[in-house]
């Protein structure tokens, strides 16, 4: 018997295998195959303007990837990635995707044939593939997509008939196959409405002679009744004075419109710089935010990840800011979106990122925030080319002071409290400063507002991501001071947190990295080269220990950030020039060459378990 249970296990295995694509990959919990077919995707993908950055292995479930959207279950059910500036070909593994339901990528440059793979999503009921290069027949096995409601091939360089099978889906609302090369007679379409213009090979004549290019004999005699010059001149006049007529209606019309359009963008203008300057949210329309994006254009993109896409907008009256366009806009009511909108912009601290506006429209849910000249932590840490970092030692440790605050504020001031569920480098903005603004908070709460603090779709990234949270989905402030610890060390090393791409770490995680040398008392090696040894070693000491007590396993002994706060104070308040020691590599003050000045043994008793008030100078108005 047990030999049979081997037995089965084993052709199981292989069974799976098989019915992988060849490129399959494997994502840290094992194989994923959806993981696997999109990743296929981006390989065959020529992306131009690096949307797909964020398509990462790494990554604890392509959930968390832009432009992906999923279920409740965690399960893939949206490909949005219209108008990306996309080119290559489309892999045939995105049959792969079983519970797809909407694919959009429409204005791209995507050639090659349409995958008849297509025909293996059960539940997809949104194809629009139109504006590409694709080339090759239809497959007919779109015809087997019986949930499918509209379709959308126009506008590409298809050929061949119109299959039966795709004629015959009773089920679509509307199917457009306009400007294509295709050819041969057209079949009876059951959509409720379809538009096949534009095809000049494809006949549309009940006559089969005339679909086979037999022409129709044409008698010599004229069999038709002649109309009178008088009948001429009388329509040539109806004509005309109907024409006039219409075009003096067409201006009057169009002269009205624009003064009104005059007195409302007059009005607009009034009402958004009164808005800004009193700090209350204002609700902007989905074409303003169209106008200030250049309609979303690629170039504009600030950056992506798994909450959406951010673009540079430019407003009317001047002010730059940054939209960023959720990716999922249908998870709750407009009643209940716009509440949760409006608490979050009552948080108000110099260290979390103001919140401008939103707007809705019931496909689109946007967030308008100003714009950070400066980027992310994440952009400035990989910078390249520069003589001197963008960030020194001094302004690393700045940063996290200025994230510590922002993260204690939402914690423990806030009302109700927030929890981040997203603390990384990438996540910690600068301004013109280079004062740390913490980003992207609230936006956890915003789109899982109907799940309660279990959570089925883990949010993140391999290695910022509490272990708890990770396996169990359960998150808490906890969990952000782990992620917390892990931005510390990012400062430090300079390093991504997960194969970070140096050659000591290899493959592993920075603080399994870290902690190994801190046992061995070389912390010197894991400061980041683009320092030139401009470090303070006391300062790096007591840094180094503030993030291994964040990212303790038990979250229980982690410490708060109200307590985290405090230490930094500490060593933001002994801040010097750092001097420079050739001969170790690092520099330190003299008075730490015989002990250090702050140490708290790996544990956090000597500090208040008391929330840390904040003082009123950290508190500012909107940014």
């Amino acid at each position: 018997m047990q030999g049979f249970l081997l037995i089965f296990f084993c052709v199981s295995l292989f069974w799976f295998g098989v019915t992988q694509a060849s490129d399959s990959l494997l994502s840290p919990k094992g194989v994923n195959y959806e993981v696997a077919a999109l990743m296929s995707m981006k390989i065959k993908m020529r992306d131009a303007f690096h949307v797909l950055d964020g398509w990462d292995i790494n990554s604890v479930d392509p959930c968390t990837w832009n432009m992906v959207g999923c279920s409740q279950e965690g399960f893939v059910i949206s490909l949005e990635m219209a108008s990306m500036g996309l080119s290559g070909l489309l892999s045939p593994s995105i049959g792969n995707l079983s519970h797809l339901r909407t694919m959009l990528l429409q204005n791209n440059q995507i050639s090659g044939p349409i995958p008849a793979e297509i025909g293996k999503l059960p539940e997809l009921q949104t194809l629009d593939l139109s504006g590409n290069l694709f080339d090759g027949e239809i497959p007919g096995s779109l015809g087997s997509l019986t949930r499918l409601s509209y379709l959308r091939l126009n506008r590409n360089r298809l050929s061949g008939r119109i299959p039966k099978p795709v004629a015959n889906l009773s089920g679509l609302s509307f199917l457009d196959l306009s400007f294509n090369n295709l050819s041969g007679p057209t079949p009876n379409i059951l959509a409720k409405g379809y538009s096949i213009a534009g095809n000049r090979f494809l006949c549309t004549s009940s006559s089969t002679q005339s679909c086979m290019g037999v022409a129709k004999p044409v008698n010599d005699t004229i069999s038709t009744k002649k109309v009178s010059n008088h009948h001429r001149r009388i329509i040539s006049a109806i004509i005309g004075v109907s024409c006039t007529f219409v075009v003096s209606v067409m201006l009057l019309v169009l002269w009205v419109d624009w003064h009104r359009s005059r007195r409302l963008l007059f009005t607009s203008y009034v009402k958004q710089d009164y808005e800004f300057a009193i700090g209350h949210l204002k609700r902007f329309s989905f074409r303003e935010l169209q106008n200030a994006t250049r309609n979303f254009s690629s170039k504009n993109i600030l950056g992506q990840g798994g909450f959406g896409v951010v673009y540079k907008g430019y407003l009317p009256n001047g002010t730059v800011v940054a939209v960023k366009r959720l990716k999922d806009p249908n998870f709750t009511g407009e009643v209940q979106f716009q509440t949760e909108v409006e608490m979050i912009g009552l948080a108000v601290h110099r260290n979390l990122l103001r919140l401008y506006g939103f707007c809705m429209t019931p496909e689109e849910r946007l967030l308008i925030y100003p714009f950070m000249p400066n980027g992310s932590v994440a952009d400035r840490l990989r910078d390249i080319g520069r003589d001197k970092p963008s960030l020194d030692w001094n302004k690393r440790m700045r940063v996290a002071l200025g994230a510590a605050r922002g993260l204690l504020y939402l914690h423990e001031q806030c009302s109700p409290r927030i929890i981040h569920r997203d603390v990384k480098a990438a996540n910690i903005l600068l301004d013109e400063s280079f004062e740390a603004v913490v980003g992207d908070f609230g936006l956890a709460k915003l789109l899982d507002c109907r799940e309660s603090h279990v959570t089925t779709a883990v949010r993140g990234t391999i290695g910022h991501i509490a272990p708890e949270y990770l396996s169990t989905g359960q998150s808490s402030e906890k969990s952000d001071v782990f992620g917390f610890g892990i931005l510390l060390l990012e400062l430090i090393t300079g390093l991504k947190a997960l194969n970070a791409g140096n050659a000591q770490l290899q493959k592993g995680t920075i603080l399994d990295w870290v902690r190994s040398l801190y046992d061995e008392k070389r912390l010197e090696v894991i400061v980041d080269k683009d320092l030139k040894g401009c470090f303070n070693t006391e300062e790096l000491e007591k840094t180094v220990d503030v993030a291994l007590e964040c990212t303790q396993p038990n979250p229980n002994q982690r410490p708060k950030m109200s307590q985290v706060s405090r230490i930094l104070e500490g060593i933001a308040g002994q801040m010097a020039p750092p001097v420079v020691d050739d001969s170790q590599g690092g520099g330190s003050n003299a008075a730490a060459s015989e002990t250090r000045a702050f140490s708290f043994s790996r544990n956090f008793s000597s500090v208040e378990e008391s929330s840390f008030i904040i003082e009123a100078i950290e508190l500012s108005g909107p940014r």
